[in-house]
């Protein structure tokens, strides 16, 4: 299968990113199954059910969430209407949605995606991740239930999202970190066949820290007083991610590239 994951998608520029190219590089690329990091896509802070499906028009098969899952309140119901919405398993209890479903791509095959967040450097006490996918990949074991997995793991530390790219080597397609913004260049297949790269890095303007409009932050960290609300950049977005190809009998990445297209950053796409 040919497989991309997009990172975090920030405010405005990050969704007209997506609305503009998506569509068209799902037959450039011959895409099978795109998931998109939709968490930041309202304000930089959460996603609303009407940019949702946005998102989803674009060509998105599935979005995932994160730590901002429910900072807009409508999406407390919408996730439970649409299933192609997946917040994180580790989530409080009572979280509305899902953590983990089982996808059909549009050549028919099945594409079994999950989310966890981390717990280093976070700032709630989430449930341990590990335990949590561990048990959720059991459901759709790939070469069987699955012929493709994809997991977000939505983190801060990339020394926690390497430990879990190789907890769950050979049990996944990919392994992608999402929730930093700036993509990492350790992009890789493991040694027992999972694709890895700890940050997809975000759509969005990169003119920017880490998508919000400079001032504001640089005053904080000046000055260490907050002057004004952070808002997001909406200068020419950058989509940042990962494309991954599989081997259908095994679902194991036998090729993987980081996807930087647009924007300011040193451009990277599939060969």
């Amino acid at each position: 299968m040919r497989l991309l994951f997009l990172g975090d998608v920030m405010g405005r520029a990050g969704r007209a990113a997506i609305s503009e190219r998506l569509s068209n590089l799902r037959k450039e690329w011959r895409l099978d199954f795109v998931v998109v990091n939709g968490e930041n896509a309202t304000g930089g802070m959460g996603l609303s059910g009407a940019h949702a499906k946005i998102l989803l028009d674009a060509g998105a098969d599935v979005i995932t969430l994160g730590d901002h899952a429910f900072d807009q309140r409508d999406m407390m119901t919408f996730v439970e209407s649409e299933p192609r919405i997946i917040r994180p398993l580790n989530y409080a209890a009572t979280a509305p949605g899902k953590g983990a479903r089982l996808f059909t791509a549009q050549n028919g095959k099945k594409v079994f995606v999950a989310q966890a967040l981390g717990q280093v450097f976070m700032k709630k006490p989430f449930a341990d991740p590990f335990s949590a996918l561990d048990q959720a990949l059991k459901a759709a074991p790939m070469g069987g239930l699955a012929q493709a997995v994809i997991v977000d793991f939505h983190a801060e530390a990339t020394s926690e999202k390497m430990g879990m790219g190789h907890w769950l080597d050979g049990r996944a397609s990919l392994v992608v970190g999402t929730h930093t913004h700036v993509p990492t260049s350790d992009t890789q297949i493991l040694s027992g066949g999972t694709a890895l790269q700890s940050d997809a890095g975000m759509c969005g303007d990169y003119d920017s820290v880490i998508g919000m409009e400079k001032l504001e932050p640089m005053r904080r960290f000046v000055t260490g007083m907050a002057k004004g609300r952070f808002t997001p950049a909406g200068g020419d977005a950058t989509l940042s991610g990962v494309f991954v190809e599989t081997d259908d009998k095994t679902g194991l990445a036998t090729s993987v590239t980081p996807i930087r297209l647009g924007g300011r950053l040193q451009q990277s796409i599939p060969q």
